[in-house]
């Protein structure tokens, strides 16, 4: 008996803009059979999922949001590119879904006349119908199907109504031959679109691939150039002046491009739309559009906003922690286990530091970016992510940014990695960039362990105004202050410079309310978290190893341990003579930790990483700083709270230091104050250095978790590297200005 054939899996493309349920609609397809990336090359998102349906296997493409199918962006050629099957590693599209709004079919079916132009099979999904007719608005499905010449089901994708409905269609509808693509455009410009095809055959032969005759058009139309630049990258002089002619020539006519386009398309969606809509003789406010007035208003609703801001910020910050307490408490723990278990060497060091304490480094985030996208899923799926961009657009306007870039920024405050994946929702390319590239520099949490060292042991503890305002205090604010001025300044420059450009006109469509589905915002959280600990994960936990393995090597016991062990041997054998109970064995004990943190700072200093302080001491010198200072912010790359650490340990206090107790605080606040350069009485710290590591930090990259992030959410080495670059140099420089003003005011 011969196997059954393989069952053939059909790919189905999803088009809609992002006020249409397209997202939601997807996930109820799909549910948990879901897979989010990048496609190869670009940083536009890739969402793909599985469906089987009547013994028919789908996967489906969820299409970036979009509200046309004119390539202008990174967004829309990947679109187009996927449904003219131009890329790689998609398999052509056998139909497409698209998603309209009810309440705004006008405006949608300008897209579906897109779409339809391809002359793949189409299944136009209506969802919103129940909003539609909150508003007095009624659509005839019969009719719009008779007139648009594809079939057309009613859903509501939130409620998962009609789903069962657009499954058959869509059965249906895949296996029906191609139809011929559809044009609205008047004859003379297809006329143009004519000459430039066979310009280009004659051009190039058969030496480039031809172009769909969608392409076509969307050259002529494309007055930016940016499709140009997209399709012939060495800009040809010949083809451009084409294209000048060809404009030109249809600018003597009524067909001017590109005003051609949207009456063309406007006026096909006006025919289509006759006798379909029944609208009320005058609009009907909603529940929608009351609440509107108070959300959107510019007093108002920025109160709203702003407190609802501090409730997700305080969120992430708060409720984070716990799990955060836990999960660090498990990571030492496993540590533990596995120390017990295992002889005291590089292997066992390996797995402890390395492995498991950069496993750790990973999962410690992962609890504030699920709260954090947590957040975001419910604002984005109810309505009000809208609203909030609108609000705050006019503000980010003034650097160059668009209302979306606030919360990811506002998010970084408590760390930089939800901030960064957090920018997924804004949709210029130039925008999410430089949000992407100054939210390090806001002063998220992991910074709050080095101030609080140094501040409480080089700042004054004076008092203002009657004792409310405080010396420590305003140091601390300060340095909050500096990082938000700071990341203006730089998205100034940035967008003046190597990512300017025109700024887009800021058009947004206010959808209606809505409750949040929890399946859908489930799905979301879950695949960020899932993102962030496969992808980010891996690289900070290679970064982790490496930096193990600076601290541990070379690793040569007897150079390092000789000078201790004789006192080591001595107060061992005094302890073991002493009785259990006896109080002169806690402070044997005592002494003998001590010898113990000391072998670990000596280890330290003789690691690779000890000696690349010393190395780089000249060049840290004019910061005012010695080697142990510059060897604890190397060690403190992969994360900045880890220079406790590490100055604990180089100055012999161990590793295990808690900085948070007042004795461990106070033991390290009296060496650092007694610690001098070697060889000479010179005190290492002041307060001009204090000041000068705490703006090194506030401005410095010192986090490998955020760089990979960066990497992973650009899909490229240049913008992390970029980051550090940029960071490491204004860092060096405000530390440098801070140290030398602070010493010549002292002087």
């Amino acid at each position: 008996m011969s196997p059954p054939p393989e069952q053939t899996t059909l790919t189905v493309a999803l088009v809609g803009n992002p006020n249409t349920g397209k997202s939601t609609l997807f996930g109820v397809l799909v549910g948990v059979h879901q897979h989010v990336g990048n496609y190869p090359g670009v940083t536009v998102e890739k969402k793909t999922g599985r469906m089987e349906d009547a013994g028919r296997r789908y996967e489906l493409v969820d299409l970036p949001g979009l509200y046309s199918l004119a390539p202008r962006s990174r967004d829309e050629m990947i679109a187009v590119d996927i449904l003219l099957g131009r890329v790689k590693d998609c398999p052509p599209v056998d139909a497409v879904i698209c998603i309209v709004d009810a309440g705004n079919l006008q405006r949608n079916l300008y897209l579906v006349s897109q779409v339809l132009e391809l002359g793949l099979p189409t299944v136009v999904a209506v969802n919103m119908l129940d909003v539609a007719k909150k508003h007095g608005i009624t659509v005839d499905l019969e009719r719009l199907e008779r007139q648009l010449g594809t079939p057309v089901v009613a859903i509501q994708a939130n409620r998962q109504i009609g789903i069962a409905r657009l499954k058959a269609l869509l059965a249906e509808t895949v296996t029906s031959k191609s139809r011929e693509g559809e044009t609205p455009f008047p004859e003379p410009f297809e006329d143009e679109v004519t000459r430039l095809e066979a310009f280009l055959a004659e051009h190039w032969g058969n030496d480039r691939r031809p172009l769909p005759r969608y392409l076509l058009r969307r050259l002529l139309l494309d007055v930016n150039g940016y499709l140009e630049g997209v399709l012939f990258p060495q800009r040809d002089a010949t083809l451009r002046g084409r294209l000048e002619a060809a404009r030109a020539r249809l600018g003597e006519t009524d067909y001017a491009v590109p005003a051609v386009e949207t009456a063309a398309r406007y006026d096909w969606a006006s025919r289509v739309l006759d006798g379909v809509i029944t609208q009320p003789s005058q609009y009907k406010t909603t529940t929608s559009d009351r609440i509107d007035r108070l959300l959107t208003h510019r007093i108002w609703g920025t109160l709203i906003f702003a407190l609802l801001m501090v409730v997700v910020f305080q969120s992430v910050f708060v409720w984070a922690e716990p799990v955060m307490g836990l999960i660090d408490t498990a990571t030492e723990a496993v540590g533990g286990w596995v120390e017990a278990r295992m002889a005291t060497g590089a292997l066992q060091s390996l797995l402890v530091d390395g492995v498991i304490g950069g496993v750790g480094a990973i999962l410690i985030f992962l609890p504030q970016i699920l709260i954090l996208f947590l957040f975001i899923a419910v604002l984005e799926d109810c309505g009000y992510m809208a609203r909030a961009a609108f609000l705050m657009d006019r503000m980010m306007a003034r650097v160059g940014l668009c209302g979306k870039s606030f919360i990811p920024m506002l998010s970084s405050f408590a760390c930089a990695i939800p901030g960064i994946m957090a920018a997924r929702v804004i949709q210029n390319e130039r925008d999410r960039l430089t949000t992407i590239l100054v939210a390090p520099l806001m002063t998220c949490s992991a910074r709050l362990p080095v101030y609080a060292l140094l501040i409480a042991a080089f700042i004054p503890a004076r008092k203002y105004l009657g004792g409310l305002l405080n010396l420590q205090g305003l140091t601390l604010a300060a340095l909050y202050v500096l990082g938000i001025v700071t990341a203006v300044v730089v998205a100034l420059v940035l967008k003046k410079t190597i990512l300017r450009g025109e700024t887009p006109p800021f058009l947004l469509e206010l959808p209606s309310y809505k409750w949040p589905s929890p399946q859908i915002v489930f799905y979301r959280v879950v695949q960020r978290g899932w993102l962030f600990v496969r992808c980010a994960g891996t690289l900070i936990l290679a970064v982790s190893i490496i930096v193990w393995a600076a601290l541990y090597y070379p690793h040569n016991a007897e150079v390092v341990e000789a000078p201790y062990h004789s006192r080591q041997q001595q107060f061992q054998a005094r302890l073991d003579r002493l009785a259990v109970g006896d109080h002169k064995r806690e402070e044997i004990s005592r002494q003998l930790a001590q010898i113990d943190r000391q072998i670990a700072g000596a280890y330290q200093r003789q690691s690779l990483l000890g000696r690349l302080g010393r190395l780089v001491e000249p060049a840290v010198r004019p910061l005012g700083w010695d080697w142990r200072i510059g060897c604890a912010v190397i060690a403190s790359f992969p994360a900045r709270e880890i220079v406790v650490a590490t100055m604990g340990v180089i100055y012999n206090l161990g590793e295990d230091l808690d900085i948070e107790s007042e004795e461990g605080a106070t033991q390290l606040h009296l060496k650092m104050r007694s610690a001098t350069w070697d060889g000479t009485d010179r005190k290492v710290f002041n307060v001009p250095v204090a000041l000068s590591i705490m703006v090194f930090f506030a401005l410095c990259a010192q986090c490998a978790a955020t760089l990979a992030v960066i990497r992973r959410e650009t899909g490229s080495w240049c913008w992390p590297a970029f980051t550090f670059a940029y960071m490491t140099t204004l860092a060096y420089l405000g530390a440098m200005v801070t140290y030398q003003v602070g010493m010549w005011i002292g002087t």
